[in-house]
């Protein structure tokens, strides 16, 4: 079996590549950004624009994969915030492009279309742009009979995740300040809300059971199903820390709307595939602390 990941150079491309290569034994393309680097073991790399309508049809063509994971996005809500154009661009049009190239190749691959449980009570552009693929990709589904499977990914986590993201953040300032490199305090958002935290690991299992067992046209949830306050990561970082650190608000961190509880319902994936997740949260961010550790050495 051939898969193809497109924007495989983020966060969660190289862990699935692995994973499908290790679990499956399939052969595995990917797709990159031009100044990206991506390096897998036996994959095959691609550099790839989805918006460049023409490229993404030639590369399907060329390819002609049996599943495609549609990785590739503006996936940072707070830079949705700063950069909505781009968000828009990528989320939106890139989805089209990849799903009309799709639609046009003689073999019809199965498709895993990546969104974000942030979709649900929709508060921000990111969220917007993500709740329009899901309906895209279900108007596609239906209209043209394409076996596109839908996902809402909720939170997830682990090592060599950009700091970007708020536990990866926190984890890379804890070891900053290990290692004498910033003063003893960590600043912080807003420690009230409640996200659903998944290893990354554990997410890419789920997708691995979903291209080949979700049914086409229905939207999947993926995530541990349990909330976690920010406070809570927070202070299990800080019992993880060699050092005394204060705590200080940024106001930077502050985003204009905060949903207060985003938690995944994941009786339906788990009915289809029996997955649950295998890593514990505190493992997830003891590897996340070690890894942001190992960076400053």
């Amino acid at each position: 079996m051939k898969a193809l990941i497109i924007g495989a150079a983020g966060f969660v491309g190289g862990y699935l590549a692995e994973h499908l290569q290790k679990e499956y034994g399939w052969s595995v393309s990917v797709t990159k950004l031009e100044h990206e680097t991506f390096f897998i073991e036996e994959a095959a790399v691609y550099d790839l624009d989805i918006l460049d309508e023409k490229a993404v049809q030639q590369l399907l063509f060329q390819i002609e994969p049996d599943y495609i994971f549609h990785l590739a996005a503006q996936s940072s809500v707070a830079l949705s915030w700063k950069n909505p154009d781009l968000t828009i661009d990528v989320n939106i049009k890139g989805c089209i492009h990849v799903l009309e190239a799709v639609r046009k190749l003689k073999k019809q691959p199965r498709i895993l279309l990546v969104g974000s449980g942030e979709e649900y009570g929709i508060q921000n552009i990111y969220a917007a742009t993500k709740a329009c693929q899901n309906m895209l990709g279900t108007i596609y589904a239906k209209a043209y009979q394409m076996e596109i499977v839908l996902v809402r990914a909720f939170n997830h986590i682990g090592p060599k995740q950009s700091s970007v993201f708020v536990v990866s953040d926190f984890c890379r300032q804890a070891a900053e300040i290990e290692a004498g490199k910033r003063e003893p305090v960590l600043w912080v958002g807003n420690l009230e809300i409640k996200r659903d935290f998944t290893d990354v690991r554990d997410i890419v299992r789920a997708y691995g059971m979903l291209i080949q067992k979700g049914k086409a046209g229905e939207n999947y949830n993926v995530g541990s199903g349990r909330a976690v306050a920010i406070q809570e990561i927070l202070e299990k970082i800080l019992s993880l820390s060699k050092k005394k650190i204060r705590i200080e608000t940024d106001p930077k961190k502050l985003r204009p709307l905060d949903l207060p509880v985003i938690e995944a319902d994941i009786q339906k994936l788990q009915e289809v595939t029996g997955w649950k997740p295998q890593i514990s949260l505190e493992d997830t961010i003891r590897d996340i602390l070690e890894d942001w550790r190992e960076k400053q050495r």
